[in-house]
């Protein structure tokens, strides 16, 4: 969890405590029928409230008019850290489906993806056990061919003029078995199908390549206004200049070790041939 997600959720737990007022947490936790615990972990910032518990708070202590306020709180708090668990609770599909409004919005999009093949450029069939394994990790509802159907309607914007996608894999990604070996293979095939596109700049960092900083997490870049980072408990979505400047330094940096075109070819030809040797 970030320090300003923290931080950010300590000060919300100040504000709830302040509008507590006199009453003990037992006698409030008595009135919203909830246990202490809850009261007091909210108030420290060791949980985070939900619109409901923050309606119910406002309500119970005599200050419903703070109700809105309380949520706006939350939703900035939310803003930069979007946890799993919430964007879950409804499945993958809602996900998906607000990622594409940030695709329509851009013109120029990178991502780097060192574990396995960007969702962009995923098979139905790879993707499929690609939400299997999530929503199984998660706990999450397996609204997965929901999921999968939206993940592939996105990908016809890989064939709008004036949209570019710069994608890089680590190598490791093409290997990576997420899915059964004779999903791999055409999984490859599908990677070079998009090689030679003048809407896809596909480019492979080799296992051997000299790299400058370490293959870290997997992020997307959407124009110069949003970087989108992939950690196991939340996304992080960032919007601040310097820090889209980093992650665009990051991109840049191991783009300079990838190889494109014929080389990058050969890599998948081979990813695919191992695949359909060991089907």
């Amino acid at each position: 969890m970030t320090t300003d997600f923290q931080q950010a959720r300590e000060a919300l737990g100040r504000r709830l405590r302040e509008l507590r007022g006199q009453r003990t947490q037992r006698d409030l936790a008595a009135l919203l029928q909830w246990p202490q615990a809850k009261v007091s972990k909210l108030e420290t910032g060791r949980q985070t409230a939900t619109p409901e518990d923050l309606t119910a708070w406002a309500t119970a202590t005599g200050h419903p008019s703070t109700a809105g306020e309380l949520t706006a709180r939350l939703q900035g708090l939310e803003t930069h850290t979007r946890s799993w668990r919430r964007q879950l609770r409804a499945g993958h599909r809602p996900v998906q489906d607000v990622l594409t409004i940030e695709y329509e919005r851009s013109t120029e999009l990178r991502a780097w993806q060192g574990s396995m093949v960007v969702g962009m450029l995923q098979t139905a069939d790879y993707a499929r056990h690609v939400f299997g394994h999530y929503a199984e990790l998660q706990q999450s509802p397996r609204d997965v061919e929901d999921a999968v159907r939206a993940r592939i309607a996105r990908q016809a914007l890989l064939y709008e003029p004036g949209r570019v996608f710069h994608i890089l894999l680590w190598e490791a990604a093409l290997y990576a078995c997420v899915a059964p070996r004779d999903v791999l293979a055409g999984q490859m095939d599908r990677l070079a199908s998009v090689i030679g596109l003048d809407t896809v700049q596909l480019g492979i960092v080799p296992f051997g390549a000299q790299l400058a900083i370490p293959p870290a997490n997997a992020f997307w870049l959407y124009d110069d206004r949003l970087a989108i980072v992939e950690d196991w408990h939340a996304e992080l979505w960032l919007d601040d200049a310097e820090t889209v400047t980093l992650y665009r330094r990051v991109w840049d940096t191991l783009a300079a070790a990838a190889v494109y075109g014929t080389q990058a070819r050969r890599l998948l030809a081979r990813a695919r041939a191992q695949a359909a040797d060991l089907a």
